[in-house]
């Protein structure tokens, strides 16, 4: 099986965090759903959602990761303590004997990783658990950023019997 997992600099914000140009995100998800057919998956910010759904297919979940300990801001009330994660996808059908994952996962933010919003292991694996991935699938990381993701996709890989 053959995934990705987009986490691009989410709508607004890639000039102010990282000093690029905005990404086209119906571009990417045109892309995600043409080139990655066994399952994809692309974190976001809750503003977004009104503008990023209808642009995804029928089948799209939304996830949560929820945030315990987060970055408050000042005069943002309430916090952005969770963030959505689009999922189109992923193995299936299941069998009964394997563990339900649940559509959300609990998990602080990591700090001073080198950018903004970089993803913690325990995010990543609930993500590969997610989408079903198995010992020799294919995850693309789309925009690696620090390496976390793909950190984290070699330490579940070795860990799969």
């Amino acid at each position: 099986m053959k995934v990705a997992y987009a986490d691009p600099p989410y709508i607004g914000q890639a000039k102010r965090h990282y000093n690029m140009p905005e990404v086209d995100h119906e571009e990417l998800i045109q892309r995600l759903g043409r080139d990655y057919p066994d399952g994809w998956a692309l974190s976001c910010i809750s503003p977004s959602l009104r503008f990023l759904l209808p642009l995804c297919p029928d089948q799209i979940r939304v996830m949560a990761w929820v945030k315990p300990f987060a970055s408050f801001k000042p005069n943002v009330n309430p916090a952005y303590a969770w963030e959505p994660v689009l999922v189109s996808g992923g193995r299936q059908p299941r069998d009964r004997s394997e563990i339900t994952v649940r559509d959300w996962v609990s998990a602080n933010i990591t700090l001073q990783r080198g950018l903004a919003g970089a993803k913690p292991d325990a995010f990543c694996w609930w993500l590969f658990d997610v989408l079903g991935l198995q010992k020799g699938d294919q995850m693309d990381d789309l925009y690696p950023g620090t390496g976390a993701v793909t950190r984290a996709w070699e330490m579940f890989q070795n860990r799969l019997i």
